[in-house]
């Protein structure tokens, strides 16, 4: 199996120009198994050394995407701004602050918090801030006045653009408790103001989904990991009050709202449980989603990532719960979200390896309406490159 053998036009060069945002769902996944492994309460196996070393593996990946991403812009302006109006590759723009996010978090978990660091990660941290807003806002104004959307076609992936805003709450929790309490407060402010715009639009969207799952039932297979994906802004959205609770007791003890901070420390506990508890319920429907699809045969592509990320913010959740509340079974239950989520990350990442190294999973002719992959039906290898369609034409439909 020659490396970049099953490359568009066997060119290695077209590979930035097929690049497409969803693949910043590995950085995503791969990310928060690391931090996942490194709260992994059982035993003292090296889980922090694997954890470590993921992470670094994912900044790596990371910068790569990031250029392939930006060379993309470069030297395929028109194609790249294409990419734009297209119904569901745009939607995982939302992948990048998301991706980046669990960079920062890794950060100050993994690494010894000194000055230096702490300066990086809040540097950083605005930096995420800054895309998840305008995936937040640039994404849904394109679904709005570009887009084609209807009910019937519509899956989770709608989440995609939305809920980085909560990411990067999520993550703003985190980097407060590190930071003096005059620099901590407005990071803990404009972290909930993202909170706010990102859970709101989220539990909007997932009751659309739950009309559109009653009426038109579920979506097609090669959609049937986004079944998983409404796990993603509930156990985020429960995470990121848990950690901007215990901020707010630090960043406002001794001034006028210190007795509001400690009504936040427990508001964002009740607030974490009810969505822990609609997150629960949800991975349940999404295994059952799952088994069905299996008789059906669920063949792979890059949304196969959708079984990492949100399986492990909800196993963030998870934690988080067990430590706050003391109930046991919470943690045992997270021990075992995090080696579902390590089996998930495993086969995915076999399978999205194979696909770089052919270079089959670098091709986005014929990509569809309804999933934004590429379809394994459309074989156009066999043709001439003088006589092939345009390879982002599907970007224009």
């Amino acid at each position: 199996m020659r490396p970049l053998s099953a490359a568009p036009g066997r060119d290695p060069r077209e590979i930035v120009r097929h690049f497409t945002p969803n693949w910043f769902a590995a950085n995503m996944g791969t990310g928060i198994l690391a931090l996942m492994l490194a709260a992994f309460p059982y035993g003292h196996w090296g889980q922090l050394e694997i954890a470590r070393g993921l992470w670094i593996v994912n900044v790596f990946f990371f910068a790569l995407f990031s250029a392939l991403f930006v060379g993309r812009a470069l030297f395929y302006r028109h194609s790249f701004v294409r990419l734009f109006d297209h119904p569901v590759q745009s939607l995982f723009i939302g992948a990048i602050p998301m991706g980046f996010a669990t960079i920062i978090n890794g950060l100050l978990d993994f690494w010894t918090v000194t000055p230096q660091t702490l300066a990086i990660a809040e540097t950083l941290w605005w930096i995420d801030v800054i895309m998840a807003l305008i995936s937040a806002l640039l994404i849904p104004f394109f679904m709005f006045t570009a887009h084609e959307h209807s009910i019937e076609r519509m899956t989770a992936a709608w989440l995609l653009p939305i809920v980085p805003p909560e990411v990067s709450a999520a993550s703003g929790g985190l980097l407060a408790q590190h930071l003096a309490p005059v620099v901590a407060r407005p990071v803990v402010y404009v972290s909930y103001v993202l909170w706010s715009i990102s859970v709101l639009l989220a539990l909007a969207v997932l009751a659309i989904l739950l009309l559109r799952l009653t009426l038109h039932k579920l979506p097609h297979r090669d959609m049937a990991v986004s079944a998983w994906l409404p796990l993603g802004p509930l156990g985020t959205g429960a995470f990121a009050m848990l950690t901007l609770g215990k901020a707010d007791v630090l960043a406002f003890a001794q001034t006028p709202l210190a007795a509001m901070a400690g009504f936040g420390e427990l508001a964002g506990i009740l607030v974490a449980l009810v969505l822990w508890g609609f997150g629960l319920w949800w991975m349940a429907m999404a295994t059952a989603f799952t088994l069905r699809y299996l008789r059906e045969g669920l063949p792979f592509n890059m949304g196969w990532w959708g079984f990492t990320f949100p399986l492990g913010v909800f196993d963030a959740a998870t934690y988080g719960l067990a430590e706050v509340t003391g109930f046991a079974p919470l943690t045992l239950l997270g021990a075992i979200f995090t080696v579902l989520l390590a089996g998930f990350w495993a086969i995915v990442t076999q399978r999205s390896f194979v696909g770089m190294w052919t270079g089959a999973l670098f091709r986005a002719p014929c990509l569809s309406q309804e999933t934004g992959l590429p379809s394994p039906a459309c074989v156009e290898d066999a043709a001439p490159t003088s006589q092939r369609p345009d390879l982002m034409a599907s970007l224009r439909r």
